[in-house]
């Protein structure tokens, strides 16, 4: 009875992690409630048995799962827990992420090292079957489709599956140096986690290994410079000649030259901007005119801005409390940032007609720092359905993105919940929304 008393408070702790596990873009709440449904199933099942019979739990798997999902390196989670169809079978995968920008399926293995047997038994298939299984999966899958698939033995794994996997599939072994193995608690204490992870392994296999599991043709797509026909850039080099909080954010800003082009997939730093990113940077809003349009009379902002004042209002009133430059300097520092040319046309269009002489300058000032590349969709954004929620031009935009393994800043999170609901992880980072306002 010891035994089943402590697996059910191992299952309240999860529960209470589960709680406290990021929503918005990070983790939607549909997956937060298939962690909760499988938690409280697993509780429940401990709680009818009355009787001290060896107990079979998934707890340590799913301790394991939501360990992974609370590392602040892991964005964009879109399933938990799911089945993916390949044909006629379903292989399970256990998390579809973003890891440091780089979509993966997770597999996780909570199992004694000891009996994770590589090519099975009469009780059942072994390691090697299922990485093929998944593998299959992965590159057959047009919108799911990772670049990586990364196992995660929360165990460790021994010498003999580790050694079968980095030889039959190159698999490499991931650094977690940076996972946490505590977590903060109330009043600032810190609370070691109820079960170490110290033995843990993670080890990863990229899709376009060419190895005796699959041929390069059969792996997912490689990305290279290449792939985009090419790019311009408004100014190289150009020092913004704005000055005040507006200047000092572009300042902060690395700008791009040629020679830097071979290295741009690699180097991480990249940030692609939709307009809606564009807008917010050049908005007078965002620039001073926060508390002139509040002080302006009501019915001069109904005339100026129609069914849109409450909308401005709100937008004004939250530039008081919390200036939205502090919110983007800190994520497009030391960031180079790219549009692709649809973003360029409609963020001209819309500065041509709705912006004042301030706005325009600013806009002028804003694409100088920017890398223009082409429409270049990726592969796997190209594969989900054109809705009326994923409309083509957005897929477009994030997908062009999503090809330069660059998270996209935005504020269309109706386009992102859409990607999300349809399976796909998508590496997006959240900026509250500002209108032109004619300064």
């Amino acid at each position: 009875m010891e035994e089943i008393e402590a697996l059910k408070q191992r299952c309240k702790g999860v529960i209470k992690r589960i709680e406290k596990l990021p929503s918005s873009t990070k983790i939607p709440e549909s997956c937060k409630k298939t962690l909760f449904k499988l938690a409280n199933s697993e509780l429940n099942y401990l709680s009818r048995l009355s009787s001290p019979i060896p107990v079979s739990s998934n707890i340590g798997h799913l301790e394991s799962v939501v360990y992974i999902l609370q590392q602040p390196f892991i964005t964009g989670v879109s399933r938990v827990c799911k089945s993916i169809k390949n044909g006629f079978k379903s292989v399970h995968v256990d998390i579809i992420c973003t890891l440091y920008k780089t979509p993966v399926w997770i597999i996780v293995s909570d199992r004694n090292p000891r009996y994770v047997s590589w090519d099975g038994s009469d009780k059942g298939k072994g390691l090697k079957l299922r990485v093929e299984e998944v593998l299959a999966a992965a590159v057959s899958s047009p919108s799911l489709k990772p670049c990586s698939v990364v196992l995660f033995f929360s165990n460790g794994v021994g010498e003999f599956v580790n050694n079968h996997l980095i030889g039959e599939y190159g698999a490499a072994e991931f650094n977690l140096s940076d996972f946490e193995f505590f977590e903060e608690v109330e009043d600032g204490w810190v609370n070691v986690l109820s079960r170490s992870f110290r033995d843990a392994c993670m080890l990863e296999i990229k899709l376009n290994f060419c190895g005796s599991a699959a041929s390069s043709s059969e792996c997912g797509v490689k990305h290279t410079i290449g792939d985009v026909p090419g790019f311009t850039l408004q100014e190289k080099n150009k020092k913004v000649s704005l000055g005040g909080a507006f200047g000092s954010l572009l300042s902060q800003m690395k700008f791009c030259c040629e020679v830097e082009l071979d290295h741009l997939l690699n180097e991480g730093n990249l940030i692609n901007f939709d307009t809606t990113a564009l807008i917010a940077l050049v908005s007078g809003i965002s620039n001073g005119c926060a508390e002139k349009l509040l002080a302006t009379p009501d019915i001069d902002l109904r005339q100026r801005f129609k069914g849109n004042t409450q909308f401005v209002i709100a937008q004004a009133l939250s530039e008081i409390q919390t200036p939205i430059d502090k919110e983007l300097g800190g994520v497009i520092a030391g960031k180079k940032g790219i549009i692709c040319e649809s973003v360029l046309s409609e963020f001209k269009e819309l500065v041509s007609m709705c912006g004042g002489p301030n706005e325009k300058l600013r806009a002028d000032e804003l694409l100088k720092c920017l890398m223009v590349v082409h429409d270049s969709p990726s592969v796997r954004m190209v594969g989900l359905p054109t809705t009326r929620k994923l409309a083509l031009k957005n897929k477009v935009v994030f997908g062009t993105g999503d090809h330069w393994r660059a998270p996209t800043l935005t504020a269309n999170m109706a386009f992102v919940r859409a990607v999300s609901q349809a399976g796909m992880s998508l590496c997006t980072i959240e900026h509250r929304p500002r209108a032109l306002t004619g300064d």
